[in-house]
């Protein structure tokens, strides 16, 4: 996997709307926050578009992706937010300037979409707080996002978990939304390197779905070949009177299983969301210790 050149003081980034509409307020903030870490963001001409539930017509955001891809002097790539949408346009984009040249893209969530374009090209990609999340991701996140992109890629070491799965394992990260996973599962866009370190978070879902979206996964002998899982945060979960939490759900599931399980890592729509290279070889060791993750190159 190509890792994209980090970022240097007076870089332009690029601020874009892939998916949902955004308030404007939010993409202020962010580039004031952007300007802080001596960047220079553009927002693209159609970031806060609204058309429905849209950041504009598929056309617009279209267009604004495009450009952020293609342009030579723009190095990174924010995209404002999530939602939905990402899946309209991914295929209707021409990524052959981008491989040639190719930037970081930053995002999580819908734009889980786009990480997965960008592993079946080779090009590694930021899971990451979006400008609609900066104000209410924890400083240490963030803070630990602009480490990353600036190539201060330091390990994370995590407090032991009960459902923990101990071992050590060296594979790639790949992931991110667990509904956008199956949704994509069995696409053109789904990751080609199935022995994999899976991750995968979630937010705002019935639990039956959970369980449902998973038990169909298996079903496609998809976990079967992973090398190794990262679960984050499961948040604003319904439907609780399942029987059973996210957490109690995926453990059931890849109980059949023998690789190493990381529960509780501090990514998904929470305030802790951390930045995962997805596409980065990671070598993970869990123990009865806790869990540390050591990314390709850190």
């Amino acid at each position: 996997m190509f890792r994209p050149p980090y970022l240097q003081a007076g870089d332009q980034v690029a601020l874009v709307s892939p998916a949902g509409s955004v308030d404007p307020s939010y993409i202020h903030y962010a580039m004031d926050l952007l300007r802080s870490w001596d960047l220079k963001p553009i927002v693209g001409p159609n970031a806060t578009a609204a058309y429905g539930y849209f950041a504009g017509k598929d056309e617009q955001r279209l267009q604004d992706m495009q450009w952020a891809l293609d342009d030579e002097d723009i190095r990174a790539i924010f995209c404002t937010r999530g939602g939905y949408g990402s899946m309209r346009i991914v295929e209707k984009l021409d990524y052959s300037l981008f491989q040639g040249s190719p930037k970081w893209l930053v995002g999580f969530s819908d734009i889980t979409v786009f990480h997965s374009k960008l592993n079946t090209l080779g090009i590694e990609s930021m899971h990451a707080a979006m400008p609609k999340s900066f104000r209410t991701t924890h400083p240490e996140a963030i803070r630990r996002l602009k480490e990353f992109l600036f190539g201060q890629i330091s390990s994370y070491e995590l407090p032991p978990h009960p459902f923990n799965r101990e071992g050590v394992v060296q594979a790639e990260l790949t992931g991110g939304n667990l509904t956008l996973l199956h949704c994509l599962r069995s696409s053109v866009l789904e990751c080609k390197h199935q022995s994999s370190i899976l991750f995968m978070e979630d937010v705002g879902e019935n639990l039956y779905a959970i369980d449902r979206m998973l038990q169909s996964m298996k079903l496609t002998d998809k976990f079967f070949k992973l090398q190794g899982l990262i679960v984050g945060e499961f948040s604003e979960m319904k439907g609780l009177n399942f029987g059973k939490d996210a957490y109690e759900i995926i453990q059931e599931i890849f109980s059949d299983y023998a690789y190493p399980i990381c529960f509780g890592f501090p990514a998904g729509h929470g305030e802790n969301n951390y930045p995962l290279i997805i596409g980065s070889t990671i070598e993970m060791e869990i123990s009865s210790s806790g869990t540390v993750i050591h990314f390709q190159n850190d």
